[in-house]
């Protein structure tokens, strides 16, 4: 009857956690899970990693690890560790909901001959040891019910109801039936009832049906945790003889004991071996296999690769006695430049994400067992575009395996997914506070997020391969507008393939140009005249450096065949003066405009210095439809977006 499910059916999963009394948390924080990634983010100290320990303390992978047990002494808020002690305080620690499949709904029905009434049970974990099972909601039928329907289904006496309701078990059940002389309907009905009981009855549940469901079903497949963190990653050189009588504690040994337990060698040989050729072998091949999705991830350096070398070593024992040990280094060479370096000689990020296979795959080899992965700052030692292949590799292994990861990168938050970011933030005499990303007001707290989603509005600007950069925004409504109008015409307007980029100034498109560069997008830079002669200076260095064409920087004067021009040079003066009038609630008249002078620098001279260009610029776009564009204007866009188009 129990039933053994691979990974990959997911047949549990986990949908919400609460951490009811756990250090820095002393209330309950309660917060979903999601199927595939859970995002925790928070400030340095806010609680995020105590969350994931907590977490991981319910069902750890590793039974034996002490660091993964509830201790009271260590564990319970400390404010109130002394009430607890008194039995003042509740002893429960955390809460795990979780959701079976309808898969296996289906078969624990059929199996069983019951009918489940949902999907959802608890797990509750105490600072007592115990595990505290709730599955009301999955099967809430009482026993004596069933009892009850069972002796109506069978047809001649002789079994009472006070028998059948003291059975716990299957084998109470036969103990029960043996002094009983049954026809074939009645063996029949008990068959299937028998079903429904656990084989063994000594559990302490009031009703063996949901203890069956329990610990035939649910609990075999309940998935377990695997916690990583920066402690885990591999050291350089390892003594084998160490590793062999390694303490459980310690995480980096633990690590290469896994690398070990991948190869496939007996350490208690390895350790005492003369001849390595064998075992190198091994190792190689077993690394071949982790450079392989390694490198599929890691694009920051695809020149390097593993060795290994296991030899024989003489040291001094502290006590002026010469001993021999085996031991393994584990190195990285650059196939450039042929030089090669400890593993923990490399880049922390290099190191962590090797480890973090090793530890992986180790724990992989058991294909029994469904695994919850708790990553604690994963690709905190990553350069941004590091980080942004490792929230690949995250969600690729998302497909098999549900993961939590904290952080306080803005580059590890997919900012396309802020639904599944849960905030922490430590608030004052309140403890660590858990809540959605849309719930949370703390400032600090939020700033990962709107980094992560500026950082991606300003990717997506440059989604096109062909990039007008202009000035402000005032030029982006002009031309906009006005290639709409000349579409309506039947005339050139700007190509629809090309993205329109605001700059915010002249002096910043040298640095947006320069920012882009090795991006393989097409950019041609539309300018008003240059005032600043230092902005002037930088872009013609770009020209000069070649980092941008000479001929794809354009001028409004280029157009306007004047000295000086700007954007609304292009107008003809009257109808840039309505657009003004209007805007400001001004009265200007065409006669106190100068023809010699450009229209800018005179309104400017009016306005007592600058004023808001974007104002007359949303007038035009309130107002196209209504305004008699001449001739004139309409030439000199047609004749601009032909130049845009050419060069994009």
């Amino acid at each position: 009857m129990e039933m053994m499910l691979m990974p990959n059916d997911a047949m549990i999963r986990l949908s919400g956690v609460v951490i009811h009394n756990y250090k820095c948390i002393d209330n309950d924080q309660s917060f979903d899970v999601e199927p595939d990634v859970t995002v925790l983010v928070g400030m340095n100290e806010s609680g995020k990693t105590t969350a994931l320990e907590a977490i991981a303390k319910c069902h750890y992978f590793d039974e034996g690890d002490p660091k993964f047990k509830f201790d009271a002494l260590k564990d319970y808020p400390r404010a109130r560790y002394n009430k607890y002690k008194k039995g003042d305080e509740p002893e429960e620690a955390v809460t795990l909901r979780y959701e079976i499949s309808e898969k296996m709904k289906s078969h624990i029905e059929t199996e069983m001959g019951v009918s489940l009434e949902g999907t959802e049970f608890t797990v509750k974990k105490t600072y007592g040891g115990e595990t505290l099972v709730n599955i009301s909601k999955l099967f809430s039928g009482s026993w004596a019910s069933k009892v009850k329907e069972v002796l109506g289904k069978i047809a001649e006496g002789g079994i009472s109801e006070e028998e059948l309701l003291g059975v716990k078990s299957r084998a109470q059940l036969d103990s029960v039936l043996s002094g009983h002389d049954l026809g074939e309907n009645t063996k029949s009905v008990l068959g299937l009832f028998s079903k429904m009981l656990p084989a063994t009855g000594e559990s302490g549940w009031d009703n063996p049906i949901q203890y069956s469901i329990w610990e035939d079903y649910l609990k075999p497949s309940l998935p377990v945790f695997i916690y990583y963190d920066e402690y885990y990653q591999l050291p350089g050189r390892v003594d084998l003889s160490e590793l062999k009588n390694a303490s459980p504690s310690d995480p980096s040994l633990k690590t290469a004991k896994a690398l070990i337990d991948l190869s496939g060698a007996d350490l208690d040989i390895l350790s005492a071996a003369d001849d390595f050729e064998e075992f190198k072998s091994e190792l190689e091949a077993t690394s071949i296999d982790i450079s392989d999705t390694l490198f599929e991830y890691w694009g920051s350096n695809q020149n390097l690769e593993i060795e290994f070398d296991v030899d024989k070593v003489e040291d001094d024992d502290g006590r002026n006695h010469r001993i021999v040990k085996r031991v393994l280094d584990i190195r990285v060479k650059n196939k450039w430049n042929r030089v090669s370096l400890p593993l923990d000689k490399r880049s922390k990020g290099f190191n962590w994400f090797f480890s973090f296979l090793v530890w992986f795959k180790a724990m992989q080899e058991d294909k029994n067992r469904q695994y919850i992965l708790l990553l604690d700052e994963p690709g905190l030692n990553l350069h941004a575009l590091a980080q942004g292949d490792l929230l690949r590799f995250i969600d690729d292994l998302s497909e098999d395996h549900q993961i939590i990861y904290t952080t306080h990168s803005p580059f590890m938050v997919d900012s396309e997914h802020l639904e599944k970011v849960r905030t922490v933030v430590e608030v004052e005499r309140q403890g660590s506070r858990i809540s959605d990303s849309l719930q949370e007001k703390d400032p600090d707290t939020l700033f990962p997020l709107q980094a992560a989603l500026g950082y991606s509005v300003a990717q997506n600007l440059f989604i096109n391969k062909r990039n007008l950069l202009v000035e402000g925004i005032s030029d982006l409504v002009y031309l906009e507008t006005m290639s709409a109008e000349l579409l309506k015409r039947g005339r050139t307007g700007l190509s629809e393939e090309a993205t329109i980029v605001p700059t915010g100034g002249a002096d910043k498109v040298a640095t947006f140009i320069s920012l882009m560069r090795g991006s393989k997008l097409q950019i041609v830079c539309l300018l008003d005249s240059f005032v600043d002669k230092k902005s002037k200076q930088r872009i013609d260095d770009l020209v000069r450096e070649k980092i941008i064409r000479d001929k794809n920087i354009v001028y409004y004067s280029d157009v306007c065949n004047a000295s000086y021009a700007d954007v609304e040079d292009m107008f003809e003066p009257e109808e840039y003066l309505l657009l003004y009038n209007a805007a400001f609630d001004k009265n200007v008249s065409i006669s106190e405009i100068k023809s010699d002078r450009p229209i800018m620098i005179q309104l400017k001279d009016m306005n007592g210095g600058d004023f808001n260009h974007y104002l007359p610029a949303r007038e035009f776009a309130r107002r196209s439809a209504e305004i008699d564009l001449s001739d004139k204007t309409l030439e000199k866009f047609e004749n601009l977006f032909s130049k845009l188009n050419s060069l994009l």
